[in-house]
């Protein structure tokens, strides 16, 4: 068969969208990529940003491809499915533009993970995936009768119809990826990076899947939720074939990635810099010297919260104090070059005090934002607190929630985000 694998081209004017607006390698259709030619079949793998191609430009080049069938993600690459933008309108304008010219649809993503019929209402697809897609679209690219493929929905006479629950793929011997050196060379971006010495084209590898934590703010039930640690030596060999297409910083798009010594050690000898995004309080200070010493620049240290109270609202499992976590940042300091304490608005944090560990970790070199308003997405455990499992309307209840709870946003938002009718009145169905 012929398959079409599609991340659309992005637009995120008016969205809630805490996620980095620059390309991204889009590891899910990577991954879905290499199963599916190892299962023999013709693969066209398309991303509008990192080719410049606008919804109309993508629908084409898959119309003349002609392939049985066409998937589409709901959200900028795997690195952004637990703050993926609520609005589906992309997908939708570009499933538009395509009409019955790519073949049967599939759209992966949180959406369809976590409301599957309004996902499909909203978009026309045939089919949406549950969960981790990778297995689960070479299992539709292998039979014709998509109603037995587990982790599936479809509409039957208006209903959502889900066949089991939602997937989590194996992980562990995901092959490694190859890039088109032509993408890689539009890749120029580093992500998360904000030191001056920028060598080389920047990519995204993924070494861990998975969480063992369950906080409250993490939009990760239903799909990325069990911790899995990919084979070593398919990670290295991935990397080795970045170096070589001239890649010079690899992020590590791991929910969170551990400590990994074998790993580490392996990046000392190669020459290639990192970012990771962790919890600072798994490291021990031999383990963060080892982290420098592999290359990593920058850390994204999920703290969320300065006080105790505020992390245990929001369910760190956090054995150390503020004065510990706030030392392993600093010593982490020492080595990597840019660390940031990353925060949540969180109303049981006493504002003098967020504003006294601000400042210390500040003055000490670590960066630490201005708290961001909590989104409560659909698959997080605060929204299933707030009203439980979410139903039809889980993504407008919590847009509606957030746009009424704050008068001030993150400071990466342009202006005051649109309410998602108005987001998505142009170009879905519903």
């Amino acid at each position: 068969m012929k398959v079409a694998l599609v991340n659309p081209s992005w637009s995120y004017e008016g969205s809630v969208y805490f996620g980095c607006r620059e390309p991204h390698l889009p590891l899910e259709l990577g991954y879905s990529k290499a199963q599916l030619e190892a299962d023999g079949h013709e693969v066209l793998m398309l991303d509008g940003q990192i080719q410049q191609l606008d919804n109309s430009e993508l629908a084409a080049s898959v119309a003349e491809f002609s392939p049985g069938m066409t998937v589409v993600t709901t959200a900028p690459t795997y690195l952004f499915w637990r703050c993926a933008p609520p609005e589906l309108r992309v997908p939708a304008e570009f499933l538009s533009h395509l009409g019955r010219d790519g073949g049967r649809t599939v759209a992966v993503g949180p959406h369809g993970s976590a409301t599957p019929a309004p996902t499909l209402n909203k978009l026309g697809a045939d089919v949406v995936v549950r969960g981790e897609c990778e297995e689960v679209i070479a299992e539709l690219a292998n039979t014709a009768d998509w109603s037995a493929v587990p982790s599936t929905a479809r509409l039957v006479e208006g209903n959502a119809v889900c066949n089991r629950a939602a997937h989590a793929s194996r992980f562990v011997d995901h092959a490694a990826l190859r890039w088109p050196s032509e993408w890689l060379s539009r890749h120029i971006h580093h992500h998360h990076r904000f030191d001056d010495r920028k060598e080389g084209f920047g990519a995204e590898v993924e070494a861990s899947r998975g969480c063992p934590y369950n906080c409250s703010f993490c939009a990760k039930i239903d799909y990325r939720d069990a911790y899995r640690r990919r084979n070593h030596d398919i990670i290295v060999e991935e990397i080795d074939r970045l170096i070589d297409q001239g890649v010079g910083y690899i992020y590590f798009i791991d929910e969170i990635f551990l400590p990994q010594k074998a790993l580490l050690e392996a990046l000392v000898d190669r020459d290639v810099s990192f970012g990771v995004q962790t919890r600072i309080d798994l490291w021990k200070p031999d383990l963060l010297e080892l982290l420098g010493a592999a290359g990593c620049v920058s850390i994204e240290a999920g703290l969320e919260s300065l006080t105790v109270e505020g992390r245990e609202m929001l369910a760190k499992r956090c054995r150390l104090g503020t004065e510990e976590l706030a030392e392993l940042l600093i010593l982490a300091r020492r080595h990597v070059p840019f660390v940031q304490a990353n925060l949540i608005g969180v109303v049981e944090d006493d504002q003098r005090l967020v504003d006294y560990w601000r400042g210390r970790l500040i003055s000490n070199g670590v960066w630490a934002n201005e708290p961001v308003p909590l989104y409560p997405y659909p698959s997080s455990p605060s929204y299933r607190r707030l009203w439980g499992e979410p139903d039809d309307r889980a993504w407008e209840r919590a847009h509606e929630h957030y746009l009424a709870s704050f008068g001030k946003f993150s400071d990466i938002q342009e202006s005051r985000p649109r309410p998602l009718r108005e987001l998505e009145s142009a170009c879905c169905r519903v």
